[in-house]
């Protein structure tokens, strides 16, 4: 899930762990059972040349920043009883590797990446610029 937008940050416990300011993109990524590090290369190189930004530029095109922040639930499946079950999100030892390999295939790329924390209660702020809000599928 990608939001473009006018900042962004990811506090965990009290402490700013993540940052971007201005202009640039917001991803939350989420892991399933078949997702490979190749999968996580196509993605990465996906939001570095997407053409979402402000005049249908890219990250690449303005060097904008991203947030990218793990987000299991993205994979929550809500369509029986009362509470989600996560059966598709793949267990915390196979995606946290791959949700880094994202980043440091962006970062191979030239991104500035900032990154919330694996596993750990975030509060996530942005302010959406559009809004927009996209989703890439790997």
């Amino acid at each position: 899930m990608v939001q473009r937008v006018d900042g962004a940050s990811v506090v965990v416990a009290g402490e700013t762990v993540g940052e971007i300011v201005g202009e640039g993109l917001c991803v939350l990524v989420g892991v399933t059972h078949d997702d490979t590090p190749e999968k996580a290369a196509l993605l990465a190189r996906k939001l570095w040349s997407v053409r979402i930004l402000e005049a249908e530029k890219s990250c690449s095109d303005i060097g904008a920043p991203l947030l990218v922040i793990s987000q299991f639930t993205l994979y929550g499946d809500a369509r029986k009883g009362r509470r989600p079950t996560w059966n598709a999100a793949a267990p915390g030892p196979v995606a946290e590797p791959l949700v880094d390999e994202v980043v440091a295939q962006l970062r191979a790329l030239g991104a500035t990446v900032e990154t919330g924390r694996f596993g750990a209660d975030m509060r996530v702020s942005l302010t959406n610029h559009g809004p927009f809000t996209i989703v890439i599928d790997i």
